[in-house]
Parts: C-alpha cells; structure tokens; sequence
C-alpha cells in the first residue's frame, strides 16, 4: 500500500512557516513528506530542510517523494523528541521554522497490520517505531485495572473507562487479547447499547492505547522549550494538534514561553528576571476551512498553533 497522507491544512501551515527561500527548515513529523514537498519547492539551493520520522515505511515514502530536491533535504529516521541532538549532529545552530503534524497519519490507520485500527481484525501493535519492542498486546494484557483505567480516562476521555478496564481484565484472565477485533468486542460489551450511536465505541481507547504506548504527550512535553530556543529571530513553530491534552500542551507552553514572568501580579516590576522568548501568533487556533473538513474527514478535529521566535 502506499504512504499516502493528506497534509492537512496545507495552506495555512505554508502561510505561517513564513518560509525564506534560503531558509533552514524542519519538519518533526515528517509522514510522507506532504507538508515538506511544499516547505522544498519553496526553497532556493542555498535552502535547507531536515525531515524526521521514526516510521521506516515514512521514511522510503518520504524519500521517494522529496528525491527532486537533493541534497536540500535530509532526511532522518528517529523521534523529534531528538530534534536538539540532530541539530547538533547536522552542525545547525539555529533554523527559521519547524513544523509538528502530530497524531497518526491515514497510511497508519489504513493499513491494517500495524494494528491502529479496529474496524479490522489484526494483532493489535500500534507501534510507530517498529523498532520498538512493546506493543499495544503488552498493554491491554499487562497494565493493572487501574492503569488502565487512568490512560483510558485521560487519554481517551471516555466517560466509561472505569467499566471498559474492568472488561479488558476480566476477559484476558480467560485468555491474552491478542487482535484488534477482540478488543474491539470487548470494548463494545462494557458500553451500554443507547452510547454507542456517536462513533465507533472502541475510537477513543484505541486513541489512548495508541498515545500511551508511542508516549506521545511525553515527547511533545519534552520538545516545545527545545525547539523554541533553537529558532532564529523571527523563526517559527507551528504544530497541527488532534486530542485536546495536546493542544492544551502547546497552549500553555506558547503562553509561558511568550510570559514566563512569575512575579506576583502586584509587584510594580519584574524583578524575576525571566524574559519573553517570542510571540504568540494565533491567539485561537486555526481550523480547517468547511471545504477541507468535508473533503477530510480526519481535518475535523485539527487546531494549528504558531510561535515566533524574537
């Protein structure tokens, strides 16, 4: 099957990077390159952009597609959460722009055996780094009640999370749960039949198998401050965010990265000595037009947010 993604909010993205056409630029997510295809024509030979991904089938896709650029591009296989070191490693100091489209791209979901879905039955994996040896198997099957409980919960954000982890355990003590479609089933039992009309009733757990076990909102925690400090004056972030707790993550630290005085609001000055990093660019998030969200489904849920750099 090939990588296919489309890049959501493609305009928008390109309008706010701002991109120079001698500019260095990186894309932390780079899926099948749709976002970066567009960051390359734009640059000139005197242009750079560095696209990470930890996935193997991105990274031959996302080759195959950027190859016309040369050497403008570089690619590497890891997670962004490494973005300073490969700076580093590249000898790059500082870059103008830097793009996160986070979340799962159509190719993952689409693509049955790498068990994100569960409208099919598959092993359930969900890793987005092969590499890696847990699977979403080693979750359902080893997590406790609670812990369960707790990354449905926060995750997913299902209201019946408490019943769904009480399910998942009672019916792996008859047996492990080894495919989608089991859980899937398993999922469907501990939801009252009048709940399950808005949706597939496993949507939001899978979601919150799938954060927990690529340790998502930890590596955007981990990424933001980083990747802030290694833009240039006037550089930008702009990250695409899919589940509340992301774009709360990248509220806040836009905010206290344009703000981080913590100064009693009665002080007459500034005596912490903390000093602004930039500007928030989008006050709201940016959504996708009505056409795109009709046209891509999957945009509907999308909130991009800009940071630049002083």
């Amino acid at each position: 099957m090939e990588f296919h993604h489309v890049p959501i909010m493609l305009n928008e993205v390109i309008e706010h990077l701002d991109i120079k056409p001698d500019g260095c630029y990186v894309d932390g997510t780079l899926g099948g390159g749709g976002h970066s295809y567009h960051i390359a024509e734009k640059l000139t030979e005197g242009g750079r952009l560095i696209g990470i991904d930890q996935d193997a089938d991105a990274i031959a896709a996302a080759g195959k597609r950027l190859e016309p650029f040369g050497d403008r591009v570089t690619i590497v296989r890891s997670n962004y959460v490494r973005f300073a070191e490969i700076l580093d490693e590249l000898e790059i100091d500082r870059v103008d722009g830097i793009l996160l489209d986070l979340g799962v791209s159509s190719y993952q979901l689409d693509q049955a055996d790498r068990g994100f879905t569960y409208r099919e039955d598959v092993p359930l994996d969900m890793r987005m780094d092969q590499r890696k040896e847990q699977t979403a198997a080693d979750i359902v099957n080893q997590y406790s009640e609670m812990e369960l409980f707790r990354m449905i919960r926060d995750y997913g954000e299902d209201k019946f999370a408490k019943n769904i982890a009480k399910h998942i355990v009672a019916a792996r003590q008859k047996a492990p749960i080894q495919t989608t479609g089991e859980l899937a089933e398993i999922i469907k039992g501990a939801i009252p039949a009048k709940f399950r009309m808005n949706g597939h009733p496993a949507k939001q757990t899978f979601q919150a198998i799938r954060i927990e076990l690529n340790a998502e909102l930890d590596v955007l925690t981990a990424s933001l401050d980083q990747m802030i400090e290694r833009l240039a004056p006037g550089g930008r972030l702009c990250i695409i965010t899919f589940h509340s707790l992301e774009d709360r993550i990248v509220k806040n630290c836009f905010r206290e990265n344009e703000n981080p005085c913590i100064c009693p609001s009665h002080f007459p000055v500034c005596v912490c000595g903390r000093k602004s990093k930039g500007k928030v660019i989008t006050r709201k998030p940016v959504i996708p037009s009505a056409q795109e969200q009709e046209e891509n489904s999957r945009s509907r849920s999308a909130k991009l947010r800009v940071f630049e750099r002083s």
